[in-house]
């Protein structure tokens, strides 16, 4: 069963805007999981638009799924994931002034800056995730790299999917047939929501988790997050 990971960053985005602690992150993401959510996932960004560091130490001693980190592998965020340990680290390739992650790791290219740091964050105990886009050479060097899993960079499949899902999926089956092969575990994220996630999830059945953060908080708006999480776990158990 692939399993829900709800992103909690755009709660925290209200929260800035207005200042205080109202939505109360640390409450969002005990009634996520009490709402059925397998896992959350904060990606705190430098500039602390969104989650704050404050908030991952925090979150820290409430989350009882599965607490995943997402962010650019430099000290700042190795830090964090010394001191916090979370269950999942999932390296992402932007830098500090993206509005959000548009691209995947090169695990060719840049295979010897990661593997210092994937060797690094599994000998803390934690499981490794590395953005890709969905290439089999991309998942060939994911596997020498030695990285647990990958997380499928999915905006190229939800933008096509309403013209054409079966061209949609092509690279992202192909790719994802061939990391199964190599034994990396599957993760997917990136626009994913009501209308694309249940074909995403029926034509590649080895995906262990979605992260879903922008379009499950919008639907949320109008359904309320417990509606709107069973909604999404709905789709993925279709």
């Amino acid at each position: 069963m692939t399993r829900l990971s709800v992103n909690i960053n755009k709660v925290a985005t209200i929260r800035n805007a207005r200042g205080g602690n109202n939505p109360n992150v640390v409450q969002v993401a005990k009634d996520a999981e009490r709402f059925g959510a397998q896992g959350i996932t904060v990606h705190p960004r430098p500039d602390e638009r969104h989650i704050t560091t404050q908030d991952v130490y925090d979150l820290k001693q409430v989350v009882t799924t599965e607490y995943n980190i997402e962010g650019f592998p430099d000290e700042r965020y190795l830090k964090l994931i010394e001191e916090v340990r979370p269950e999942q680290a999932t390296l992402v390739p932007d830098p500090p002034n993206v509005l959000t992650s548009n691209a995947g790791w090169d695990t060719i290219g840049r295979a010897e800056e990661l593997k210092p740091i994937i060797d690094h964050i599994k000998d803390l105990g934690v499981r490794v995730s590395i953005f890709v886009e969905p290439e089999i050479d991309i998942m060939e060097g994911a596997a020498k790299l030695g990285t647990d899993r990958i997380e499928l960079y999915t905006e190229m499949y939800a933008t096509a999917y309403r013209k054409n899902p079966e061209q949609a999926i092509a690279k992202y089956a192909a790719a994802s047939k061939r990391a199964h092969e190599l034994g990396i575990g599957i993760n997917a994220g990136h626009d994913l929501d009501l209308e694309n996630l249940n074909y995403l999830v029926k034509t590649i059945p080895h995906i262990d988790e979605v992260s879903i953060g922008h379009a499950l908080i919008c639907d949320a708006l109008y359904y309320g997050l417990e509606n709107t999480i069973q909604l999404y776990l709905r789709e993925l158990n279709i």
